[in-house]
């Protein structure tokens, strides 16, 4: 049984291609979705609450993307000699430890050191495509349990997931109060949240105890592991990481102008309450589930590369409006098409790195290609703080249009001529099922005139 999806393919309710291990990953990360939106909703309001202002709150941005940014390049890194599994189940418990800590302390050093431990608080509740540090080893895990041809399918799956796990921890959000209290009083107020938080981030853990490693991750991590960190850095890979670079720089930087103070742009300019927050939110990812579900169609009829420089071209050009809007439900309207938008490009940016990384280095390239990106979203936060504190709220927004409009650009540039294999093969047919395809044949030298780019 299945439907027809945008794409025009029928989208099986579990198609062939889907393993235990894939069912296992999207349970878990729709459980941890669930607690990353319901901290992406409470977590801004709460150390609003607690004194933190738009510096305060940059800063606070900053360490926690610092922190998950090194994590994530550290994870890259160990899980492509020592496997994937290990840090699907540790990191989530991680985030588990910091929900339960939130909900008993207000204290700043304290809320400082939890956020960078579980990776959370930055604002992004509509924003269910990312899940924590772990994500590279996730995703060269799906990588290497699914059929090429399928593996677009499989990230528009995932995101689905994401969607479906936010919408459920933005309703979530109800469980904080709408009164401004401070000190002990929000701690207490907001308690039940934080608990919440951490339940769904241990469940996710738990559930990953069931993953066994693909034989594609047994066979890469079975060298010998006794390698300087030059010889673990990418090496096959480096032309597409150089690219990667440079790209995921201008778009960590507009993120980071905007991304973080979703929810304290809200609640300041509008004078917001969680709960009106957490229901839009909710709204957002249940209507973004389709374009998730649609990313591999569309693919398939345009290109991967041509749809993913549309829709950051049309991300860019959505956050004007959006912060030029008079009221909230405006500005939510122009958010959740925005949101609709980035759902689509998302997991085939993912699937494409993926793509086009040799096997054995796939999630050193996912972690490392993140790395500038995480590390501009972590500074210009700070730029953020003063020019809300200092100048306007809609300055940010506007700036990171322009660089999210150049990210596009520069994308398309640097990869139209690399098609990922899955077009280079020609349209899926069940008989080709069987075995995950080999990654893309490119030269691994970026000075080499072969290379596709």
């Amino acid at each position: 049984m299945g439907t027809k999806a945008p794409g025009g393919h029928r989208w099986a309710v579990r198609p062939a291609w889907v393993t235990r291990n894939f069912e296992l990953i999207f349970v878990a990360r729709a459980t941890m979705s669930t607690g990353r939106a319901l901290a992406g909703v409470v977590a801004p309001i709460y150390l609003a609450l607690e004194g933190f202002g738009p510096l305060a709150l940059a800063t606070y941005v900053m360490i926690v993307a610092l922190a998950s940014a090194m994590t994530s390049a550290l994870i890259g890194l160990t899980s492509d000699q020592v496997g994937r599994r290990v840090f699907l189940v540790v990191v989530p418990m991680l985030t588990a430890a910091a929900g339960a800590g939130f909900a008993f302390t207000g204290s700043p050093p304290a809320l400082f050191a939890l956020g960078a431990l579980g990776s959370f608080g930055r604002g992004a509740g509509a924003g269910a495509g990312t899940v924590g540090p772990y994500q590279p080893a996730e995703q060269a895990f799906v990588t290497d349990d699914t059929p090429a041809r399928y593996r677009n399918s499989a990230f528009g799956r995932l995101s689905f997931g994401s969607s479906a796990g936010a919408a459920i921890g933005g309703l979530l959000a109800l469980l904080a109060p709408t009164a401004h209290l401070h000190a002990m009083a929000a701690t207490n107020a907001y308690r039940p949240a934080f608990l919440a938080v951490a339940g769904a981030s241990l469940l996710a853990g738990l559930l990953a105890l069931g993953l066994e490693e693909p034989k594609a991750s047994r066979r890469a991590w079975r060298e010998p592991a006794r390698k300087s960190l030059r010889t673990r850095l990418p090496q096959k890979s480096r032309w597409l990481l150089y690219r990667l670079w440079v790209t995921n720089t201008t778009n960590g930087l507009a993120v980071g102008l905007f991304g973080p103070f979703v929810t304290y742009w809200f609640f300041r300019r509008f004078a917001a309450s969680p709960e009106r927050i957490g229901v839009l939110f909710t709204v957002i990812n249940l209507a973004t589930m389709v374009s998730a579900l649609s990313a591999a169609g569309l693919a398939q009829r345009w290109g991967l590369v041509r749809t993913v420089s549309a829709v950051r071209t049309a991300q860019a050009l959505l956050l004007v409006p959006m912060a030029l809007a008079p009221n909230f439900w405006v500005a939510g309207a122009v958010y959740l098409v925005r949101m609709m938008v980035q759902r689509v490009g998302l997991p085939l940016r993912q699937s494409y790195v993926l793509a086009l990384a040799d096997p054995s280095e796939r999630a050193s390239v996912a972690a490392l290609s993140n790395l500038p990106s995480q590390l501009a979203t972590a500074v210009s936060p700070m730029l953020t703080g003063y020019l809300m504190q200092e100048v306007s709220l809609a300055i940010p927004f506007e700036v990171a249009a322009v660089l999210q409009f150049t990210n596009a650009a520069t994308f398309y540039g640097f990869f139209r001529a690399a098609p990922p294999e899955e077009e280079l093969a020609g349209p899926p047919t069940p008989e080709k099922d069987e075995e995950p395809s080999p990654t893309l044949a490119v030269s691994t030298d970026a000075s080499s005139p072969s290379s596709p780019v």
